[in-house]
């Protein structure tokens, strides 16, 4: 990966929308060698997909938490069965595996506080070998999905 490829990575990042002639024009490259640049990065892996971000406000989603879950084991069986059923829930945006304690990190995004007590009681404390579950409120999102520093 060199120097062009990273601005056309950086283009991208702030702008997924860009035709291919703007993002040649971008990365001061023709059209066709923009294109297999692109082509390539898709195909490596570089690039995983391309998405809208959604403001969580405006689809009645601006309630935020944070969700520290500790696991009573961690073992073979436990986490690959938490892992999937963590995956399963719609409302955990991001769910991370940490070393050390926490054994998880999760951002869990819903309506209101009703609804994620409901979350936390159906299904949060029901996950697979947990022994705690904690949470903090998010009260203000200042950084939120940032383009990587390419």
């Amino acid at each position: 990966m060199d120097a062009i490829d990273r601005r056309i990575l950086a283009e991208l990042q702030h702008d997924g929308r860009l035709s291919l002639t703007e993002l040649a024009d971008r990365v001061q490259l023709s059209m066709s060698p923009t294109h297999r640049r692109l082509r390539a990065l898709e195909a490596s892996g570089a690039i995983t997909g391309y998405r809208a971000v959604i403001d969580p406000e405006q689809v009645g989603l601006g309630f935020g938490a944070l969700v520290f879950v500790t696991m009573d084991q961690a073992n073979r069986a436990t986490v690959p069965a938490f892992d999937e059923a963590v995956a399963e829930i719609p409302e955990v945006i991001q769910a991370l595996r940490l070393f050390g304690d926490p054994d998880y990190l999760l951002r869990v995004a819903v309506p209101d506080l009703p609804a994620y007590q409901r979350l936390w009681d159906e299904q949060l404390s029901a996950l697979p070998g947990v022994r705690r579950v904690e949470s903090t409120l998010v009260m203000k999102t200042i950084v939120d999905d940032r383009p990587l520093p390419v």
